[in-house]
C-alpha cells in the first residue's frame, strides 16, 4: 500500500513539474512592422505560451550590456499578453534615428486565480552578434527607395532571389504587394512560404509594409491574419510617409461577389471596401499628402475598364478610383494578373498604372524632383523604367 502511494504522488509531481532542460524557444521572427516617424512594432513567436518584452537601446556605441536598458511590454488592455505571437510596438520615437533592440519572452508555466507560475527565458542574441537595428522613417529626408514583390505564392527562393536582383540592402522600405501565400490554412505556410526568409534578410531591421492580396483572405486562418500583419493597428489599408514619397496602401479584398461559392459565406469585402473608401477621402484631404512631392498607390487587384473585369477589379474601379483620380497620384502599383502590364492615363484614369508580374521586382528611388521606377527580371534584365516627375 505504502509502494503504491509513493508511486501515485511521483506520478503527481511529474505531471505538473516542468521538463528537466526545456527551453523556450524563439520559432519565427523578429520582424518589423508599421515604422513610422515615432513608432515601430516587432513581431515574433515563440515555442510555448509566453509573456514577451523587447529592450530597446540607442545606436550610440555602447555595448548593449552596458546598462540596463527600458523594457516595452506585449500588452493588452494594461495585461502582459500570454500567448506564443508576441507583438511590442515601441511608442515616443524619433524620427530617422536607428534604434538597437532585443526581444525576450519568458514562459508561463500556468496562472491560476492571482498566481503565476514563470518558466524559462528566451531573448534574441546580442552577445556574440551585434543586436538587431532599425532606422524609423523621417519625411524630411531628401530622397528615399523601396521595393515591391506580389504573387509568390509560397515560393521562397524566387523572392530571395529577386531582392538579390534589386540590390535589396540598400533599400529604404520594402512592400509586399499581396498572395505571398496560396491559401491561409497553416501558419507554416505563412512562415515557410516567405516570412522566414524574409526575417533571415531583411526584415528584423528593414522596414516592412505587407499590403493583403485576395489570396490571403482564404483558408481557416484567414481571420487571423492580423495578428501576424499589422497586430497592433487599427487596419489593414494604411499610408506610409518616408522622404518625398507618401505611399498609399489599399487593401482591395477578394476578386470575386461575396456571395461567391469559394468563400463559402463568410465573406463581406463589398461593405469592407465601402469603409476603406471613406478613409481614403480622409487621407487624400490630408496636409500631409498634398504637400508630398510623390504620391504612390499600393493595391494589389487593378482596376480594369474592359469587359474581362471580375468583381473585385469594378469594385476598386468604383469605389477607389474616382477619389484617386481627383488627388493626384503619380503611380499606381499593382499585382494580382501575374503578367506584366502599364497603362498611361487616359480619359477614365488620370494617372498610370504599373501591374507588376509573379516573376519580377519593381525597384524605385527618387531622384530630386524624379521617381525613377525599374522593373528587374528573375534574370536580373531590367525589362520597364520610366521616370516619373514631382507634382
Amino acid at each position: 500500500m505504502r509502494t503504491i502511494t509513493k508511486t501515485l504522488l511521483l506520478l503527481l509531481v511529474l505531471a505538473v513539474a516542468p521538463a528537466s532542460g526545456y527551453a523556450i524557444k524563439i520559432l519565427h521572427g523578429p520582424y518589423l512592422q508599421s515604422v513610422s516617424e515615432t513608432e515601430a512594432t516587432i513581431v515574433w513567436t515563440t515555442d510555448s505560451q509566453s509573456v514577451a518584452w523587447v529592450e530597446l537601446a540607442p545606436n550610440d556605441g555602447t555595448n548593449f550590456y552596458a546598462q540596463e536598458r527600458p523594457r516595452y511590454y506585449d500588452t493588452q488592455i494594461g495585461i502582459k499578453r500570454t500567448d506564443n505571437i508576441h507583438a511590442v510596438t515601441l511608442r515616443g520615437l524619433k524620427p530617422g534615428t536607428t534604434y538597437r533592440y532585443r526581444v525576450y519572452a519568458q514562459e508561463v508555466l500556468s496562472h491560476r486565480g492571482w498566481h503565476v507560475n514563470y518558466g524559462n527565458v528566451a531573448a534574441t542574441d546580442v552577445y556574440s552578434k551585434a543586436p538587431l537595428a532599425f532606422t524609423t522613417l523621417d519625411t524630411k529626408k531628401a530622397a528615399t527607395s523601396f521595393l515591391v514583390v506580389n504573387d509568390i505564392h509560397e515560393h521562397a527562393d524566387r523572392m530571395k532571389t529577386l531582392f538579390n536582383r534589386a540590390d535589396y540592402k540598400t533599400k529604404d522600405l520594402v512592400f509586399f504587394n499581396g498572395d505571398m501565400l496560396s491559401l491561409f490554412d497553416k501558419e507554416q505556410k505563412f512562415w515557410g512560404g516567405f516570412m522566414d526568409t524574409a526575417v533571415s534578410m531583411f526584415a528584423g531591421e528593414k522596414p516592412l509594409y505587407y499590403v493583403r492580396g485576395n489570396h490571403e483572405t482564404r483558408g481557416q486562418m484567414a481571420d487571423r491574419f492580423h495578428r501576424y500583419v499589422r497586430p497592433n493597428d487599427a487596419h489593414l489599408y494604411f499610408t506610409v510617409e518616408q522622404g518625398p514619397v507618401f505611399f498609399i496602401c489599399l487593401d482591395t479584398g477578394e476578386d470575386k461577389p461575396d456571395n461567391d461559392i469559394e468563400y463559402a459565406g463568410i465573406t463581406d469585402y463589398d461593405n469592407y471596401r465601402t469603409r476603406q473608401a471613406e478613409w481614403l477621402r480622409q487621407v487624400v484631404a490630408s496636409d500631409a499628402f498634398k504637400r508630398a512631392r510623390f504620391r504612390v498607390v499600393v493595391a494589389h487587384i487593378p482596376p480594369r475598364y474592359t469587359p474581362e473585369a471580375w468583381h473585385g477589379d469594378i469594385e476598386v474601379r468604383e469605389k477607389f478610383m474616382p477619389i484617386l483620380n481627383e488627388a493626384g497620384i503619380n503611380l499606381m502599383i499593382c499585382g494580382h494578373l501575374h503578367k506584366f502590364e502599364y497603362t498611361e492615363p487616359n480619359s477614365q484614369l488620370k494617372f498610370p498604372i504599373l501591374v507588376n508580374s509573379n516573376e519580377a521586382i519593381v525597384s524605385a528611388e527618387t531622384q530630386g524632383n524624379k521617381l525613377d521606377v525599374k522593373i528587374i527580371e528573375l534574370n536580373g534584365k531590367i525589362s520597364f523604367q520610366k521616370v516619373y516627375n514631382a507634382l
